[in-house]
């Protein structure tokens, strides 16, 4: 497994240079020819050389040949690297640590912000494996002809604002800290993913808190969730609180999806919570409260 954090160590001021000039230039190609990163770069040859067999090595390029020269082009771990350094000079985190969870598309580690407090720190990791699911469920990836980088980063600027907007309602999410490209850094919730099905004293409490979690959503920030299962609801067992994550998918209240998107959320946690914690609520009861809830 790659530890990110050993691998920014290892780099230096020109490696983020060259990968940044990586970047700039990935709009007009997927690989970029050795002579056109030494022009943009203004490194020399024999030098850019090494520094590209080192990013290589350490998987942060790919390489290939395009007739007799050899190209190149980022890879997701070069990527994070260039994120990392920026969230660094934003003294938004100072540390990483190891990798917690991995989803479809995404990956978290833990880290400290300054003060040694402890966050999540979440890598966006869509569009080379799964953009065709993505087109199918995301009108922002159809409405342009976005790379699997770009695609990563408008997930991230959206994950980013609904968790704000949400945390300042006081709804029960992650509240964030900070965010760069495709990474998004937010408070560290300790819990549990509530597909583990753990001990509950109150079930029913946890599931009325989801509801209402889903209610703030949907009334004060004006977004569905449209994602909503088992694996991206976190609990804090030592008081139960349920903490609802995974949010870059969401649609506005506006939008004509919303009340279908709404209603399968809902079922998907009232199904959850019928057949593992014996839970009994109506599919419609539960929808009504969301919809009717009455906002402070």
């Amino acid at each position: 497994m790659v530890k990110l954090g050993h691998v920014y160590k290892s780099l230096f001021e020109e490696d983020f240079k060259v990968l940044r000039v990586l970047e700039r230039l990935h709009g007009r190609r997927e690989y970029i020819p050795l002579s056109l990163i030494e022009r943009e770069s203004g490194i020399h040859e024999e030098k850019l050389v090494l520094i590209l067999s080192k990013l290589h090595a350490l998987g942060l390029v790919r390489r290939e040949s395009i007739g007799d020269e050899k190209a190149y082009r980022l890879t997701y771990t070069g990527y994070d690297m260039l994120a990392l350094r920026a969230l660094v000079k934003l003294n938004v985190i100072e540390a990483l640590g190891d990798k917690i969870g991995e989803g479809k598309e995404s990956e978290i580690y833990e880290g400290l912000a300054p003060g040694g407090v402890h966050v999540a720190v979440k890598f966006l990791r869509l569009g080379r494996t799964s953009f065709k699911k993505t087109k199918r469920v995301r009108d922002w990836a159809i409405t342009e002809s976005l790379s699997w980088y770009r695609q990563s980063v408008v997930a991230a600027e959206r994950e980013y604002s609904a968790l704000r907007e949400l945390a300042i309602h006081k709804a029960l999410v992650p509240v964030p800290v900070g965010y760069n490209r495709h990474v998004v850094v937010t408070e560290f919730i300790s819990g549990v993913e509530l597909y583990r099905k753990p001990e509950l004293e109150n079930p029913r409490g946890v599931l009325n808190s989801v509801l209402e979690t889903l209610a703030i959503a949907y009334h004060k920030a004006q977004i569905v969730h449209g994602d909503l299962s088992e694996y991206n609801i976190l609990v804090k067992l030592e008081d139960e609180k349920p903490y609802i994550i995974d949010w870059p998918q969401y649609v506005y209240r506006d939008d004509p999806r919303a009340c279908e998107l709404l209603k399968r959320d809902v079922y998907y946690i009232v199904k959850f919570f019928k057949k593992n914690y014996a839970v009994e609520i109506t599919l419609d009861n539960a929808l009504r409260s969301v919809l009717e809830y009455t906002p402070n």
